[in-house]
């Protein structure tokens, strides 16, 4: 295996918006730097799911159903 075609992947520390921490290999930085997260992962929706909704704005929807009604899937 080459080694110059593979990136550093080495040990770093994950500091959560909480103060808590947990090891992992990684290829940010050196060994031994911390990644300190502005979003905790745990929570935000773009990782948890929560509240997603489609809206209609400007009938878009409606637009596309009527433009498109009349193809056989």
């Amino acid at each position: 295996m080459k080694k110059e075609g593979h990136p550093d992947y080495h040990t770093i520390t994950v500091v959560m918006t909480d103060g808590s921490t947990y090891e992992t290999r990684s290829t940010y930085g050196k060994e031994g730097d911390k990644l300190t997260l502005d979003i905790d992962p745990r929570i935000h929706p773009a990782w948890t799911g929560g509240n997603q909704h489609l809206v209609d704005r400007g009938g878009r929807v409606s637009r596309f159903k009527d433009k498109f009604k009349g193809f056989v899937s």
